[in-house]
């Protein structure tokens, strides 16, 4: 004798079942980007700890391998070299590199990062983006790089310094595009000095306080990057003034 209001074994089987698949593709879809969310997360955390255990030359070279690696090898979408040069401006603002070495190393790698995600592009770029590699990195930040690069051309690879995601693929698309390199080089020059440049020197002004420029660069504009930087550089030379007048 079958109890009121419960289904046979089988019909109540098949209808879970079915419930199951319908929820599976979203279930798939969200936590794909939550694992993203959560590496980028863990990232940052785990890269502070690193760089801020580290003095001399080991500082600059893992600073400059990051600027390097963003590029050069899509690391920016996980770990973003611009923490680094931040912390990296902070700990020279301490004595425990010198921040005229750190900003000549970082922006000589991010340079040549560029030239090698450039070359990736230019070489392997189509079957790069269809691999796995490239469904993982997914094909709306693609598409928003693409869109950048046809709104501002050669320029996009200095604008694109500003901005995490594009940072990392935009030279790849330059690549692609068959971008001339000799223009690709100037804007990369342009961009990746100025970028290493300004970002170290909000680390050293800010200090141990370098998390609340995090907010301001990484999706900010070169603009509003450029006003942070001017506003901070101007804040410090009026407090070391104030400085000397009290002395």
């Amino acid at each position: 004798m079958r109890h009121a209001g419960t289904q046979p074994p089988g019909r109540g089987d098949k209808h879970a079942d079915t419930r199951r698949s319908r929820r599976t593709p979203g279930r798939r879809r969200s936590s794909s980007a939550a694992v993203r969310q959560r590496l980028n997360g863990s990232g940052v955390d785990w890269l502070s700890d690193i760089v801020s255990g580290l003095s001399g030359w080991p500082l600059l070279v893992l600073v400059g391998a990051l600027a390097f690696g963003e590029c050069a090898a899509f690391v920016g979408l996980i770990l973003p070299g611009e923490t680094a040069l931040l912390i990296g401006g902070a700990l020279a603002a301490t004595g425990r590199t010198n921040i005229a070495a750190l900003v000549i190393v970082a922006a000589v790698c991010a340079v040549i990062g560029d030239s090698v995600g450039y070359e990736i592009g230019r070489r392997v770029g189509m079957p790069l983006r269809r691999s796995r590699l490239g469904r993982w990195i997914g094909e709306e930040r693609w598409q928003r790089a693409e869109r950048f690069i046809d709104r501002h051309g050669p320029a996009a690879v200095m604008l694109g310094r500003w901005v995490g995601v594009l940072r990392a693929l935009v030279p790849a698309l330059a690549g692609m595009t068959r971008m001339p390199y000799r223009r690709f080089l100037l804007y990369n020059v342009i961009g990746g000095v100025s970028w290493a440049t300004a970002v170290i020197l909000i680390g050293y002004v800010l200090g141990e306080s370098w998390k609340r420029a995090e907010s301001y660069l990484g999706e900010a504009g070169a603009g509003i990057a450029a006003a942070v930087v001017l506003a901070l550089i101007v804040r410090w030379l009026v407090k070391r003034r104030r400085r000397r007048h009290h002395r």
